[in-house]
């Protein structure tokens, strides 16, 4: 028939075997979609530091694919409260600097709970989540060793060809960009003179340690070492929870750090537990002793985002960006993995809405993907973006220095209105209305037709310009 396109299903190439690309992959391994994972290491690791999801991130992996809310719980999630009196989950503020009891100098004031709802977060091991997250993936679907050089366009069809630093290609119909926070894809769209290419420093220093759970409650307390505490104060906040089914902590201590940080490149520097000592000297007699269980020799993460240079967009016709190679957040927030979820469930639809719906006009399979992901771009940035600027913001409360002038504890506390507002945004964001969204404006552009093409950079095929080559 004159018009249609019989091209078969799209095949998808992800960059970047973390947990928001292998979830990714999952999803759309249950969409019948043909996907390929790329990653650079040699094999799949991630650090043993804790990470939590919130209860709506979980339901959109389950969206996706229930096998990735099976690995979650394999790899040991557990909620992060612990009350039988309550099961709901809640953020809790605690006042970690100032001793308010003279007759007891361990006494912490309760400043504010946001409640998350049941089992609102669950807190587990990045690495362990991982490594369940692996087994979900059949084996042929990723590729390891391939740190990624260059993108071409292939042809008159719109095919993309990787190119590999090892001297080897592959070829796909679209490449997704999963490769975090320092992404080569990203770098690819922008050009490496763009500074949106790259993340940038927040003036924040972490420093994080695995604690076992006996020894938390030995400086914490029974009920606060099994339910999380963010302790807040000036230029310092320490937040923990419990991970691995309770039998360890996840504990971070963030530090502000007027200075510059000396190799954008490598963000991670050796530290010592004697730098937290000095930091947290005059804090309340419960976190020095708990940081007296961090080990004597710690990494200093150097805190890096895209608050500074947002990315302009998240698509350049058929390639895109997700999860921290589109928004990279600091970790204030406790949702940039969150995010990077519900990034995935949307790609997900909108590849399944490609291959269910008839191309009965002459579109490419680069214009429909490079449709799709436009409308991937104006359904996640804004919300994503947000999400970057918050994060800094909460921060900034976090470390206010009024928390160590008693004159001003009024004022310091009056800045939880504005964190529940923010936190509300994230706890009960409505993904079934992002999944109408999607479908309803991916719809909106069918048929695509050949003037439908993708905008940033996309080839004029009226026009029949020479191929885009990304490198």
């Amino acid at each position: 028939m004159p018009g249609i396109i019989q091209e078969g299903p799209v095949e998808i190439a992800i960059v970047g075997g973390g947990i928001i690309g292998l979830s990714l992959a999952a999803g759309l391994i249950k969409r019948n979609v043909k996907v390929k994972v790329y990653e650079q290491a040699k094999s799949f690791r991630e650090i043993g530091a804790g990470m939590a999801f919130t209860a709506n991130a979980i339901r959109c992996m389950s969206l996706m694919n229930p096998d990735i809310v099976s690995a979650l719980r394999s790899g040991g999630s557990v909620a992060t409260s612990l009350d039988k009196n309550d099961p709901n989950d809640y953020l809790r503020y605690i006042d970690g600097y100032n001793k308010r009891r003279k007759e007891d100098p361990s006494y912490q004031q309760m400043l504010y709970k946001i409640s998350a709802g049941y089992r609102g977060f669950e807190g587990t091991r990045r690495d362990q989540f991982l490594e369940a997250l692996v087994k979900v993936i059949p084996q042929e679907i990723v590729e390891l060793r391939k740190r990624l050089d260059t993108i071409e366009e292939k042809g008159s069809n719109g095919r993309l060809q990787l190119n590999f630093t090892d001297g080897t290609s592959a070829q796909a119909d679209a490449v997704i960009g999963c490769d975090g926070i320092k992404s080569r894809v990203r770098e690819l769209i922008f050009g490496k003179e763009n500074p949106a290419s790259y993340p940038h420093y927040t003036h924040k220093v972490a420093y994080r340690s695995l604690v076992p759970m006996d020894k938390a409650i030995e400086a914490l307390g029974e009920y606060k070492a099994r339910n999380q505490h963010n302790h807040v104060g000036p230029n310092a906040h320490l937040i923990h929870y419990p991970v691995a089914n309770q039998t360890m902590i996840n504990a971070t201590a963030f530090v502000s750090d007027p200075n510059k940080w000396p190799d954008d490149m490598v963000t991670v520097a050796p530290g010592f537990r004697k730098d937290l000592e000095d930091v947290f000297a005059d804090w309340n007699p419960c976190l020095t002793a708990l940081i007296q269980h961090f080990p004597e020799r710690l990494e200093k993460w150097a805190v890096f985002d895209m608050w500074d240079y947002p990315a302009p967009y998240f698509n350049k016709a058929n390639i895109c960006l997700a999860g921290d190679a589109a928004h990279a957040s600091s970790p204030h927030h406790g949702a940039g993995a969150c995010f990077g979820i519900e990034d995935a469930l949307c790609l997900c639809t909108l590849i399944d809405q490609i291959n269910a719906t008839p191309r009965e006009t002459s579109a490419t399979k680069k214009e429909v993907l490079s449709s799709a992901f436009e409308v991937f771009d104006a359904v996640r940035r804004t919300r994503a973006q947000w999400l970057v600027n918050s994060s800094r913001r909460v921060c900034d409360m976090f470390h206010q220095p009024e928390w160590g002038d008693e004159s001003k504890w009024i004022k310091a506390e009056t800045c939880f209105e504005e964190m529940k507002d923010r936190f509300h945004k994230i706890l009960h964001f409505d993904y079934d209305a992002m999944i109408r969204q999607t479908v309803e404006e991916y719809a909106k552009k069918q048929p695509v037709g050949k003037l439908a093409i993708a905008q940033h950079g996309a080839i004029d095929v009226a026009n029949a310009t020479p191929a885009v080559v990304v490198n």
